[in-house]
């Protein structure tokens, strides 16, 4: 949902009576938990907070509350208020200050032109805010709309962490950016994206509180091809209805004026900035393709033949028509990577756009190239922003010394051009800006003085234009370099978090509400785990609340039910040993909750019963387990609703371990990070001809498997070895013509005992370089205590899910905490019994088989639901009768045929048996059987029947008692 929000100028005196509730008020009716022990730490904020007072105790949002803003703010508040229930469930009703007094339990959101702050100046003045949270409230005061805006991201991301989304510590934060400038540039000229993915960018952007969205809109594929230029892809992405263009827009995608609007409108209501970029006279393509005339070689050129005087004027029609879409006060102008040949053309075209983009009402912007043109700045006109994109072409250092305003967009740091062998094909190497990266750096070397850069942009270039990959595909690699730039360049000091935590947080706090495109599919898992996008079900759900919304990896979408109770089941896809669940309940908490596992969906071993509500992480102790079941949920105060459900292997082996290799490549990647249980960091080696890695384990283990997760610089070819004293080593595995790229291998072998594991790599990939993740050694240690079920046959014969035959169940306990004791068993509610053997379930219908025991002194249970089909009987009346002849008893026979086939029928007496090949329907068999006994006792004749049904041969049994007579 989003908001348009359009910048403020005029000011306004505060209505400080109106809206000064002691120090503030909150969102919500916020309740004080009690006091904490400590001050309370600065919350985790993307970016870091630049200041924070802790006070003691917290705050919980109930959702009685309203938003209470000055009128400048009253559009931030309504964006606020849509994303604190998209964030939180919190849903909070939006009131204007002018005329509505706030009260105990508002969040207040105070425009404030006169609020000021000595260090950060002029940047706290446009984007800066001062957050409070006292005893009496919250409030988010700021002397600009989007300074309050990003108060509100910062509230948000602090409640997205907090116990039921629902808390906030006490204390104050003035926070503001270190830049200007905190943007991201991307190539839709190369490549179409489509207008959600845009807004998705925009809004995920200033989640982040990154501020500048550059947009490549014109582009072509890099070399000449065969049949010459006419060949090559070129797009331009803008679409007028003026015929005067027509021809100009890419057929194969452009966003018109609607789809340019909204663009503007999302920009607006996020605090984000569009700075629109028509590159020319080179990457011109798409312009010569409309009129070849104006491009060298009669139009067989991507260049701008600057010569003739109807190209400059073409291009300036190009910015006369679009510019009136753009909003922003920025205009880019392109200009970089011209032929040397025409420089002094180039410098008056340079010249000439500025100044043309100036008299339509905007400030210029252009990639820097002057070096390479002219060897210096001189000539050119100085009123131009520049992205200091490359050394050789015009560097940062030349931009100061020239005098202009730069934006440091180093191509060697900042560019990606997906899936490429050049420019971070897989990605930028984000833990290395995280670590030693600042705007005014290159790479971690300072080439201008901290505060000079306006800041800094990073960039995506869609280079190779006939690759095939989707815009998801792209947003893959770019997704997590979003919250480091935006870390370094809000903060431009040495962050609090080591890499490791901040990764963590950034999966914590997700990339922020209001997205569709880029949040299809799944997230991705936390270390070690399972249950990322595994197979959920439930008994029941509200709409738009589905159970996959538990595994989906995204933070900000959920499942609920209305129902008293409910139960969820996780599916895994496989068995493997398992270590916790964690939940995130969303709202108020059930009262309690079971976990069970099973191996096979039918026989659940109870991990934990009655779990109190408010717990939100149940430790499964290894078991194994490809189905994890959330029972009998039972609602506290409201809906059942839960953000998430994870599933997590045991902690491995690797789990605090000490690491050692041959060397590093930078300081930043010592080989403890691949150690470290975070996917996100990695080591990388020095560039040794076999560089190798080792783990100490702290104690022998046993163990056969090995886990490598590669970084794109993977091993070719390796060797695993293990050690008991990290000195005499035995090769347990080898690999050899493993795949380039990055990759996870799962080395197995016959299992050891060992402290040590060492991996030595013997031919890389990407010579010299070479890079691992993480080195990761599985626990399989055995449970403490588990208790199974194993039926046999193992799998039901009927379509129903119904055994034909009575199967029967072989029920073991085991463990490390001890001997087995009080093995015992019922089905259905019987008395317990002890298990001396397989438990044979014979009885038709459901049966409900329940185990326990004792591991030690741990108590184990566990229960298993079986169906046995009814045995199919025919409709036969049977009966049994005597009589007394000539002072003999006669015992006499008689069935009846109820069915509508004919029936076999067989008797069966003590004295005797007789059968009957074929009685019709309705008709009898009969037989009366001689004793020649005068004193009968009582007994049984058992009556067969059989009978052809469905083409099935069917057959019933009774057994007919009669009494005893006497013929004396």
């Amino acid at each position: 949902m989003d908001m348009p929000v359009r910048r403020h100028t005029k000011a306004r005196a505060r209505v400080a009576a109106a809206l000064v509730l002691g120090a503030g008020v909150i969102a919500a009716t916020l309740v004080p938990t009690a006091a904490q022990a400590a001050t309370n730490p600065a919350p985790r904020i993307i970016p870091e907070l630049q200041t924070w007072t802790g006070g003691d105790g917290a705050f919980t949002l109930d959702g009685t509350g309203r938003i209470v803003a000055d009128p400048e703010l009253v559009e931030v508040a309504a964006q606020f208020a849509a994303d604190l229930e998209a964030t939180t469930g919190i849903v909070a009703e939006v009131a204007d200050a002018a005329g509505a007094a706030p009260s105990a339990g508002d969040l207040v959101l105070d425009f404030d032109e006169t609020l000021s702050h000595a260090a950060g100046g002029e940047l706290f003045q446009a984007e800066g805010y001062r957050l409070s949270v006292t005893a009496d409230g919250v409030e988010i005061a700021a002397p600009s709309t989007d300074g309050a805006f990003y108060g509100t991201r910062t509230v948000l991301q602090a409640l997205l962490q907090s116990p039921g989304r629902s808390e906030l510590p006490i204390g104050e934060s003035i926070d503001w950016p270190n830049h200007e400038v905190r943007g991201f540039m991307l190539d839709v000229g190369r490549r179409f994206f489509t207008p959600e993915f845009v807004r998705d960018y925009i809004t995920m952007m200033s989640w982040y509180k990154l501020n500048e969205f550059q947009i490549h809109l014109n582009d072509n594929e890099i070399a000449r091809p065969a049949g010459g230029w006419v060949d090559a892809y070129d797009g331009f992405r803008l679409k007028t209805d003026n015929p005067a263009f027509a021809g100009l827009a890419s057929e194969d995608g452009a966003y018109d004026r609607a789809d340019w609007q909204s663009f503007e409108d999302a920009a607006a209501s996020h605090a984000v900035t569009i700075i629109p970029e028509i590159d020319a006279p080179a990457h011109s393509r798409s312009f010569i393709r409309w009129k070849p005339e104006i491009g060298f070689n009669g139009g067989d050129s991507d260049h701008l033949d600057l010569s003739k005087p109807e190209s400059t004027e073409t291009i300036k029609a190009v910015f006369d028509e679009f510019t009136p879409w753009f909003e922003g006060p920025d205009v880019h102008m392109g200009t970089d990577e011209y032929p040397r040949e025409g420089r002094d053309d180039y410098r008056t075209f340079f010249n000439t756009m500025a100044d043309h983009i100036r008299g339509l009402g905007k400030q210029p912007r252009a990639w820097g190239s002057m070096t390479v043109m002219h060897g210096s700045a001189a000539g050119y006109d100085r009123d131009v922003t520049i992205n200091a994109w490359n050394n050789g072409w015009y560097g940062m250092a030349s931009a100061l010394a020239d005098g202009y305003e730069f934006i440091n967009t180093n191509d060697g740091d900042l560019y990606v051009v997906p899936f490429a062998n050049y420019y971070h094909g897989n990605g930028l190497n984000n833990s290395s800006l995280y670590a030693s990266w600042l705007p005014n750096k290159l790479g971690s070397t300072e080439v201008v003085p901290a505060g000079t850069p306006k800041g800094a942009m990073f960039a995506v270039w869609n280079d190779l234009v006939h690759e095939d990959y989707s815009e998801l595909d792209v947003h893959g690699l770019m997704r997590d370099s979003f919250p480091v730039i935006a870390q370094k360049t809000w903060k431009s000091t040495t962050p609090a978090l080591a890499y490791g935590d901040f990764t963590t947080l950034q999966r914590q706090v997700g990339p922020g509400p209001g997205l569709s495109t880029i949040e299809q599919g799944v997230g991705t898992a936390a270390a070690g785990e399972r249950s990322l996008g595994a197979v959920v079900t439930a008994s029941s759900s509200g709409e738009g609340t589905p159970p996959s919304a538990l595994t989906d990896g995204r933070s900000l979408t959920r499942w609920a039910t209305s129902e008293d109770t409910a139960d969820v089941t996780i599916d895994l896809g496989a068995s493997a040993p398992t270590g916790r669940v964690e939940i995130d309940w969303a709202g108020t908490p059930p009262e309690s909750y079971d976990v069970h596992v099973s191996t096979d969906g039918r026989f659940w071993q109870h991990v934990t019963d009655d779990v109190d509500g408010t717990t939100g992480v149940v430790d499964v102790g290894g078991l194994a387990a490809r189905y994890v079941a959330v029972r009998d949920i039972r609602s506290g105060d409201g809906d059942i609703a839960a953000w998430r459900m994870s599933v997590f292997s045991p902690k491995p082996l690797t789990t605090g371990a000490t690491a050692t290799s041959s060397g590093v490549e930078a300081a930043a990647f010592p080989p403890s990070l691949a150690v470290d249980g975070n996917d996100a960091t990695r080591w990388s080696a020095s560039y040794v001809a076999q560089p190798w890695i080792a783990a100490d384990l702290g104690a022998q283990q046993r163990f056969g498997e090995v886990v490598l997760k590669w970084e794109g610089a993977s091993a070719k070819d390796y060797a695993v070895a293990v050690s008991t004293d990290g000195q005499a080593w035995t090769t347990v595995a080898t690999r050899t013509g493993m795949a380039t790229g990055a990759r996870t291998d799962t080395v197995g072998f016959d299992p050891v005992t060992a402290r040590h594991v060492r991996v030595t790599v013997t031919a890389k990939n990407l010579s010299p370089y070479l890079s691992l993740f993480e080195l990761s050694v599985p626990s399989s240690a055995e449970p403490e205590a588990a208790i199974t079920a194993e039926i046999a046959p193992a799998e039901p014969d009927l379509p129903d899910g119904s055994y034909s035959v009575p199967p029967s169940v072989t029920i073991s306990a085991t463990g490390t905490a001890g001997d087995v004791s009080g093995l015992e068993y019922r089905v259905d509610d019987g008395a317990w019994a002890d298990v001396s053997g397989p438990i044979v379930l014979d009885a038709p219908g459901e049966q409900r088989l329940e185990y326990r025991a004792l591991v030690g002194d741990i108590a184990v249970a566990g229960h298993g639901v079986v169906t046995v089909a009814a045995t199919p009987s025919l409709e036969v009346e049977a009966t049994v009768s005597s009589r007394c002849v000539a002072g003999a008893a006669v015992l006499s026979v008689r069935a009846v045929n109820g069915e509508e086939a004919p029936v076999s029928v067989a008797f069966a007496s003590e004295f005797g048996e007789r059968s009957f090949a074929s009685v019709a329907p309705g008709k009898n068999a009969f037989h009366a059987f001689s004793t020649r006994v005068a004193e009968l006792a009582a007994g049984e004749v058992t009556i067969t029947a059989s009978a052809e049904v469905g083409g099935e041969t069917v057959s019933s049994t009774q057994v007919v008692p009669y009494e005893a007579r006497s013929c004396g």
